[in-house]
C-alpha cells in the first residue's frame, strides 16, 4: 500500500478582536492538543477562552465525517456504498462532497472521477505484490469505471455491480472546509487548517492580538504565499506512487487506467473552497499544457493556478 503524503494535520485559530473592555475582561487561554485524524498526526492549536472544548469539538467533527467519508473505515456511509452498490438515506455531508467532485468531473472532461477505485485497488494490488497490473485487468476495472454510471440524490446513491467510489483528491479538502465552519461558527476568525491541503480564514494574529495580513505558507516549488480567506490544494503525479521504484504515480487516469504522466512535478490551485481546490490541482495533473487547466479553473469563480512545474 503506498504511504500517502500527508503526514501531519495542523490546526491554528485565534479568537475575533474583542472591544478593550471585554478584552480585559476575557481570559484567553492557548490549548494545544496533539494526537491523531484522518490517519496522519495532528495538531490544534487554540487561542480562545474555551479552547479546551472548542478542540474536543473539533475532533468530534473529524471524527464523525470519517465515518462519513473515509475508505478505511468499513462501517463508514462510503465503504458501505461501495460493498453493497446501493445507499439509502445518504447523509448530506456525502452527497455534497459528491455534488463538489461532480462539478470537477465535468470542468475537467472527465479527468476528476471520482470512480477509479476499481482501478486504485488494482494497482495497490499488483503494487503490494511488486509488480504492475496486467492490461487486461486494467481493461476490466476500466469497464466497471464512469461517472455517469452513478445515480445521485437525497433518497438513495446508487452504484452498478462492480464499480466503488473514492473521496481521495478531494475529501481532506472538503473536511477542512467544514472544520473552517466550525470554528468560525465559536467566533474564531484567525484560522489556518493544513490537512494536506490549506484553508485559511482571516490573517496569522500578529502581536497585540491584532489580524496579519495573510497566512504565509510555501508551494511545493518554493514560492511564498499569502493565504487569506482563500484555500490552496497541491497535487503531484509522483507524489506518492504505487512500486518502489517511484514511476508509477497514485493519480490515475481514468480515460487509459494508467497513472499519470509525469508531465508536472506539481500542480498548485487556490480557491474559496479547499474541497474544490483539491479536486482541481488532482486532475490538473492530468492535463499537458497550462492552457486546459486555465480552461478548467474558468468555471470555479475565483479559482486561480499559483503554480504548475
Amino acid at each position: 500500500m503506498p504511504i500517502t503524503r500527508r503526514r501531519l494535520i495542523a490546526i491554528s485559530a485565534a479568537l475575533a478582536i474583542l472591544p478593550a473592555a471585554a478584552r480585559a475582561a476575557a481570559t484567553t487561554t492557548t490549548r494545544l492538543w496533539t494526537g491523531q485524524a484522518l490517519g496522519a498526526r495532528a495538531s490544534i492549536r487554540l487561542d480562545h477562552p474555551d479552547a479546551e472544548a472548542i478542540a474536543a469539538r473539533v475532533m468530534t467533527e473529524i471524527d464523525r465525517l470519517e465515518n462519513i467519508l473515509s475508505l478505511y473505515r468499513s462501517e463508514s456511509a462510503l465503504s458501505q456504498l461501495n460493498r453493497k452498490g446501493h445507499l439509502a438515506a445518504p447523509p448530506f455531508e456525502l452527497l455534497e462532497c459528491l455534488s463538489l467532485a461532480g462539478s470537477v468531473h465535468r470542468a475537467s472532461g472527465g479527468r476528476f472521477d471520482p470512480t477509479v477505485q476499481p482501478l486504485w485497488a488494482l494497482w495497490a494490488e499488483a503494487a503490494a505484490n511488486g509488480r504492475r497490473p496486467e492490461a487486461r485487468a486494467i481493461e476490466t476495472a476500466r469497464n466497471n469505471t464512469g461517472w455517469s454510471k452513478v445515480t445521485l440524490d437525497t433518497t438513495e446513491i446508487t452504484l452498478q455491480p462492480g464499480m466503488a467510489l473514492t473521496l481521495n483528491g478531494i475529501g481532506q479538502g472538503y473536511v477542512a472546509d467544514r472544520i473552517a465552519a466550525l470554528l468560525e461558527a465559536e467566533g474564531l476568525t484567525d484560522i489556518l487548517i493544513d490537512t494536506g491541503e490549506f484553508r485559511a480564514l482571516g490573517g496569522k494574529p500578529e502581536d497585540g492580538g491584532a489580524s496579519g495580513p495573510g497566512w504565509p505558507v510555501r508551494l511545493q516549488t518554493g514560492e511564498r504565499l499569502s493565504l487569506r480567506q482563500r484555500a490552496l490544494a497541491t497535487s503531484a503525479p509522483l507524489g506518492t506512487t504505487f512500486d518502489q521504484a517511484g514511476k508509477d504515480g497514485h493519480i490515475l487516469d481514468p480515460a487509459t487506467g494508467m497513472p499519470a504522466p509525469p508531465g508536472w512535478r506539481s500542480i498548485s490551485i487556490s480557491a474559496p473552497s479547499a474541497a474544490i481546490a483539491d479536486a482541481l490541482a488532482t486532475a490538473g495533473c492530468l492535463m499537458t499544457d497550462r492552457a486546459a487547466i486555465l480552461t478548467m479553473l474558468g468555471s470555479f469563480e475565483q479559482a486561480r493556478l499559483e503554480a504548475a512545474a
